[in-house]
């Protein structure tokens, strides 16, 4: 009788077999930290929001994002991506970005509206999980043309979040009587969640090939000085600043994407052939 005989495998072989599997890189363990600190910093700012500290649940939420743009790339930097990274990344964005920013708006004016302020905040929360969403869906697609990298398709949940707390900056500002506008916070809350989930092109800046002049680079190092000591010393001036740039910048946006696409079906249209004499 023919028994099957495992293959042979020598000892050093199993041996690192088993400490591959029994330890990871360090490389990889550093951007799920930043990932879960995110999620602490988001977890904390709902608490000072039921509260009623909102300006340091806006805070809150301000650190997570900044967590969130810095563990992926750092995650890029030391080569430490893996499935389980972006995995909970996407879980913390929908908690982060679709769940605290919206609960805070609820806390501060919507509960007004009882159940419609409350179809309000679903709304926000599930079209920034679709977001979510179809994004990761997106990253798997090998076809689409390479310039497309530059652009996001709708309003990213981190720039959605901001946008959405844009009531909370100008009530901080001290623009009055805001919070006694439910219905139209409620309005502005859809037309954000819109934004998110809808096909407009939206710069990304992960990939936005760009080349500063040499003589360029100590004013722009100045102007980054000059908008971080902003930041420190006038938040919300700030913060509606860069809310109300954002926004204006989508039409063109808009406009960059379409004359890429023109220029994409332009190079495909083949040349007329030449008669043969």
């Amino acid at each position: 009788m023919v028994t099957d005989i495992p293959p042979f495998r020598p000892k050093g072989h199993r041996q690192r077999r088993a400490r591959s599997l029994s330890a990871l890189p360090v490389r990889s363990l550093v951007p799920n930290a930043l990932t879960v600190l995110a999620l602490c910093a988001g977890l904390t700012a709902i608490r000072f929001g039921l509260e009623g500290r909102f300006e340091i649940a806006v805070i809150a939420i301000i650190v997570a994002s900044v967590l969130d743009g810095l563990d992926g790339r750092i995650a890029r930097f030391l080569k430490g991506t893996t499935k389980f990274g972006a995995e909970l990344d996407t879980i913390v964005d929908s908690l982060n970005f679709g769940v605290a920013p919206v609960l805070l708006i609820y806390l501060w004016s919507l509960e007004k509206l009882g159940g419609l302020g409350w179809i309000a905040v679903l709304a926000f929360a599930v079209c920034c999980v679709l977001r979510l969403a179809r994004f990761n869906v997106a990253l798997e697609d090998p076809d689409k043309p390479a310039w497309t990298g530059n652009y996001f398709v709708g309003v990213p949940a981190p720039a959605g979040a901001a946008l959405v707390m844009i009531p909370l900056y100008l009530t901080f500002l001290e623009v009055p009587g805001l919070a006694d506008l439910p219905l139209l916070i409620a309005a502005h809350c859809i037309f954000v969640a819109f934004l998110m989930i809808s096909r407009l092109p939206t710069f990304s800046g992960k990939r936005m090939g760009l080349r500063i002049k040499r003589d360029m680079v100590v004013p722009i190092l100045l102007g980054v000085g000059l908008v971080a000591a902003m930041a420190i010393n006038f938040p919300w001036i700030t913060m509606t600043l860069i809310t109300s740039l954002y926004l204006a910048s989508i039409p063109l946006a808009i406009w960059r994407y379409r004359h890429h696409e023109k220029r994409m079906a332009a190079d495909q249209v083949e040349p007329p052939s030449t008669p043969a004499l």
